[in-house]
């Protein structure tokens, strides 16, 4: 059974509205790059720890574009989450940058992400 099996359900839930657990999504999406630990840690040392911040801690979550979810994530990265999600690559940033924020805000809610959330 591959990484990204049975994801391209959850991206059709989300696009079209329906609830998902989008802390166990980001986990499964990012497990080749360490786990959810693992593309903040990314994401810090491409110069967006100030979001990453807001997303882990209690107030409001500072938004992440598209445009930096492209910047920080390979084009390899990018065409492999496409593939395996069963959408556009063009969609992937937009999708990310929308509904991860949201996802570590929900894995941290007293401020304080655990060390894997497995």
């Amino acid at each position: 059974m591959g990484l990204f099996d049975g994801l391209g359900s959850v991206v059709s839930d989300v696009l079209n509205g329906r609830p998902v657990n989008l802390l166990q999504v980001a986990e499964d999406v990012f497990q080749n790059a360490g786990g959810l630990d693992g593309i903040l840690t990314q994401l810090n040392q491409s110069g967006l720890g100030h979001q990453v911040g807001s997303w882990i801690g209690t107030g409001d979550n500072l938004p992440i574009s598209a445009d930096q979810i492209r910047s920080v994530l390979s084009s390899e990265q990018l065409q492999t989450l496409a593939a395996n999600l069963g959408i556009d690559a063009s969609k992937i940033p937009e999708f990310l940058a929308e509904h991860l924020p949201t996802a570590v805000d929900q894995a941290s809610p007293n401020g304080i992400l655990p060390s894997s959330a497995s």
